[in-house]
């Protein structure tokens, strides 16, 4: 087997497992908070990269610290969108990053190509389509899953100019899923952690009770997401998108939507009709023309799914 192809079956087991995140992050919703996820889950792969950071350069440092504010609101959009509608629509939804880096460039006063118009044309068809599966129409978890896609657009767009300026990307790497651990635990403490006004001791132990039997009992789903989907993907996405041209890796992470919504059927049990498989074809599609012949992006730009 030569390396090209190591490199295209590495991207695909990459895809499948993103595929995953998004039922094991559904599961978990019905429990936990969004940002208790988002926290439990970035502290962990933190734990697991923290080598990286021995002797960190400053500036490295601060481009991860900015990367990883960033990428935290990407997360408390995605993770706040799934807990109000399934998990393969908000995958799909999330998916239309890829379209908003090339539209981004209508700030500078660029025209879009035809691809991209074509790609645009293609994602609204398929939206429409997706929304119209079973009558459910627009709700606030897809408004939440479209403005994770234009966070994480914006983010991938910023992620392109820092990386070039990395002396250790993996020192990036660790500091910005490290900032997302820590922006998760202050926005706990400044928003969630329980502040009653009778009996605040009572309340606590009652929270942090329920908090401490939920890490237990879903111990495993924790351990999959930090361990697994974030911090030893990241290793195998750089060494696929190494040996792999950027139009095949843009091919390939097309597939992540559908991905998410075979996991979440067998999961979850989440079913999308016939108008639900062609809008999801139709965004695939889209993702598949917006990419295609695009600019290469760095190969070692990473970013946790």
């Amino acid at each position: 087997m030569t390396q090209h192809l190591r490199g295209i079956l590495a991207l695909v087991v990459v895809v499948l497992v993103w595929g995953t995140t998004f039922p094991a992050m559904k599961e978990l919703t019905a429990y936990f908070s969004p940002v208790w996820i988002i926290l439990t889950r970035f502290a962990i792969a933190t734990a697991l990269l923290s080598p990286f950071l021995w002797r960190a350069r400053r500036t490295d440092l601060m481009l991860g610290g900015i990367l990883g504010l960033l990428l935290f609101f990407c997360y408390l959009f995605q993770v706040e969108g799934l807990a109000l509608t399934t998990s393969n629509r908000n995958a799909f939804i999330c998916g239309l990053n890829v379209l908003v880096v090339p539209l981004l460039g209508l700030l500078g006063g660029r025209l879009p190509e035809r691809r991209i118009v074509i790609a645009l044309l293609l994602a609204i068809a398929g939206l429409a389509a997706l929304c119209w599966d079973g009558g459910g129409g627009w709700g606030r978890g897809d408004t939440l899953a479209l403005l994770a896609a234009l966070t994480f657009g914006a983010y991938i767009k910023v992620m392109e100019v820092y990386t070039r300026r990395a002396v250790r990307l993996m020192t990036v790497t660790a500091a910005q899923i490290g900032t997302v651990a820590l922006c998760a635990a202050l926005w706990l403490f400044a928003r969630e952690v329980p502040r009653g006004s009778i009996d605040v001791a009572s309340d606590a132990a009652n929270y942090w009770a329920y908090i401490g039997h939920g890490l237990l009992h879903y111990a495993p789903n924790f351990a999959y997401l930090g361990v697994l989907c974030t911090a030893a993907i990241i290793s195998m996405q750089a060494w696929g998108q190494a040996r792999t041209s950027a139009n095949e890796a843009a091919v390939i992470y097309a597939f992540e939507p559908g991905g998410a919504a075979f996991f979440a059927y067998f999961w979850l049990g989440e079913a999308m009709g016939g108008r639900g498989w062609l809008g999801a074809a139709l965004l695939i599609s889209g993702m598949i023309v917006s990419q295609w012949n695009a600019e290469s992006r760095p190969a070692a730009a990473l970013a946790p799914e």
